[in-house]
């Protein structure tokens, strides 16, 4: 049966991703805690692991029930309470990153890449899969570095690649409807171990062979545009937000699936 297997958040944009039993759908479309903070520039730029690859190197966890954000690099451990204790953590933040940041709050809708859309999806064989393309990565691992939210099990391969492009369907979990946006255009940050910071050596070029060699006949290229994009980008209607979706919800498709 198709169903909800993982859920995951990242309290800090770029820090470290927590596994949940259950999240609610906020009013803006989001997981509920899911880029809830994040550091942001004098520019209003928002810190990733893109331009400041020293982000690596911190590892945190986070109280949901009291706000509470702990982490740790070189050695050196802090907690803080937050929204109270923000100027002081982001004060921790600049001196380990070398540049001046603010720690900024955004509970409607989160800090996501894509404002108008939602939680990201993935399932589990695609991550098996695509695991399997590179010697001594786990599928633990593939999804930290691809940083998802919703992970789907009992489903094929690729399953997620049919929700977009022309005439694309829809599906639900746990009664919660999730729509297609986009397919998510790779950078970086997958080739990265995401403990170290350290590159996978060719890991762009084994994907797009990969990629190309496995891309399903069902799925609408067209929508996709390259080989280098993985998981999908997804929205929750209106009407649905203010639900919560949980670990082990059934997941149906809506409309006539693509898939095999």
């Amino acid at each position: 049966m198709a169903h909800v297997a993982h859920i995951g958040v990242h309290p800090v944009k770029a820090l470290d991703r927590i596994e949940v039993d259950a999240a609610r759908i906020t009013d803006g479309g989001t997981l509920e805690h899911d880029r809830l903070y994040a550091l942001v520039t004098a520019d209003g730029r928002a810190i990733n692991g893109i331009e400041h690859d020293g982000i690596h190197d911190v590892r945190a966890s986070f109280d949901f029930e009291r706000e509470v954000l702990t982490v740790a690099a070189d050695g050196d451990e802090r907690r803080f309470d937050l929204p109270a204790e923000s100027a002081a953590a982001a004060s921790w933040f600049g001196d380990l990153l070398g540049v001046t940041v603010a720690l900024e709050r955004d509970a409607a809708g989160g800090f996501v890449s894509r404002p108008e859309a939602g939680p990201s999806v993935v399932s589990t064989a695609t991550l098996e899969e695509v695991a399997s393309w590179f010697d001594g990565m786990s599928v633990p691992d593939l999804r930290r570095r691809i940083r998802v939210n919703v992970e789907v099990g009992g489903v094929p391969a690729f399953w997620e690649d049919q929700f977009v492009g022309a005439d694309a369907p829809a599906f639900e979990a746990g009664g919660i409807r999730f729509e297609g946006v986009e397919p998510c255009a790779r950078c970086v940050i997958p080739g990265r171990d995401p403990d170290t910071g350290e590159a996978y050596e060719g890991f762009r070029e084994t994907f797009l062979e990969r990629r190309e060699e496995t891309f399903p006949e069902w799925a609408d290229f067209d929508a996709f545009e390259h080989y280098f994009r993985l998981m999908l980008i997804a929205s929750v209607p209106g009407d649905d937000r203010g639900r919560t979706l949980r670990v082990g919800d059934e997941v149906e498709v809506v409309g006539t699936p693509r898939t095999a």
